[in-house]
């Protein structure tokens, strides 16, 4: 009776959250209707796609929870939500809507304040992504994303970052890594943002040596705050950029990373891959958490082309259709094998 009750509980909590998401959503079209009526939005998408779209939300809550019965990780985790930066940061999420209107009309896809440096990041860096006010450069940048992210996918970005979880778990039980204690068990976490991900995997391997890397030293300050209300090991923090990761050769058992290659253009993913091959011990894991493509979900497509137009993601069409399976064997990957939940992407590499 208690399994059920937290069920429905979590499905209660969930409904919630995509209704609030939709409710802004709706809002803030309305308001950008009177502000900015010029401001293209995409095509139309057919109501049957997202019937589709309302299909895979409600799979992908249902395995979340599944996971949670199954052990993959404590089910206190499914009910995690950052109250205290949802009722700090949420005006100024609607606050910060009228520089991001303003920079969609003006067309300002490198917009930085002036008090921020942008000498030393890779060219492709230096993008307003999303329509972010100073990109990932900046604190109020990174206090703000968990929140924006979690509205543009109906409140199921964690559910998403999760997914990754089951299938690392098991690769390791099935590798040869089996008999080491979880101590010795060392997981890197490439372009770790806000260290949500760190969260969920501290939570499912309390014991493991993990570590984190990311380009943005605010986002940096922003996980480390978030990883220190966890009591145990600190998650190591690191900038960095994922094309020339400062580590040993087959160093991790296992490395992760989360929304990352959408924003990369080809060349850039080919490197990280081959980085993450380089660390990653013989017998490890690589996986992939990332946007759907047009190979896996075709139905999909309507609300794949008005992505890079809505948002601003200059590298998301060439990634619609690229080949990251022929990546990770270029790379020198095997028994790759992919998953789809929800809007993302899982790929599950070996070394």
């Amino acid at each position: 009776m208690t399994d059920t009750i937290t069920k429905l509980t979590y499905q209660t909590f969930q409904q919630g959250k995509s209704i609030f998401s939709v409710a802004h959503k709706n809002l803030s079209n309305q308001l950008m209707n009177l502000v900015a009526p010029d401001i293209k939005r995409g095509k139309p998408v057919p109501s049957e796609v997202f019937k589709k779209l309302q299909e895979r939300l409600k799979n992908i809550q249902e395995v979340d929870w599944l996971d949670g019965e199954l052990s993959i990780y404590p089910t206190d985790i499914l009910f995690d939500n950052p109250w205290e930066d949802f009722f700090r940061y949420y005006p100024m999420v609607c606050l910060d809507m009228l520089q991001i209107w303003n920079r969609v009309t003006e067309k300002k896809y490198q917009d930085f304040s002036s008090d921020l440096s942008i000498e030393g990041y890779p060219k492709y860096y230096v993008q307003n992504f999303h329509h972010q006010t100073n990109g990932y450069l900046s604190d109020l940048s990174a206090n703000l994303y968990d929140l924006q992210v979690e509205i543009l996918f109906g409140g199921s970005a964690d559910a998403m970052r999760r997914r990754i979880l089951k299938p690392l778990k098991y690769s390791l039980q099935k590798s040869n890594f089996s008999s080491i204690p979880q101590r010795d068990i060392k997981i890197l976490d490439i372009a770790t943002g806000t260290g949500r991900t760190l969260k969920f995997l501290r939570a499912a391997f309390p014991m493991a040596s993990l570590f984190g890397t990311d380009l943005s030293p605010a986002y940096l300050r922003k996980a480390n705050e978030l990883l220190s209300q966890i009591p145990g090991e600190l998650p190591q923090l690191l900038q960095g950029n994922a094309e020339e990761l400062p580590y040993l050769e087959n160093y991790f058992h296992a490395v992760t990373s989360v929304f990352l290659f959408h924003e990369l253009p080809q060349e850039a993913r080919q490197r990280v891959i081959e980085q993450a091959f380089r660390v990653t011990k013989p017998g490890g894991v690589f996986i992939i958490c990332d946007s759907i493509q047009l190979s896996d979900s075709p139905e999909f497509e309507p609300i794949m082309e008005n992505f890079p137009e809505i948002f601003h993601e200059p590298y998301y069409r060439s990634y619609m259709s690229d080949d990251l399976v022929g990546r990770l064997q270029k790379a020198g990957f095997k028994d790759i094998q992919t998953e789809v939940h929800f809007m993302s992407k899982y790929l599950i590499a070996k070394k």
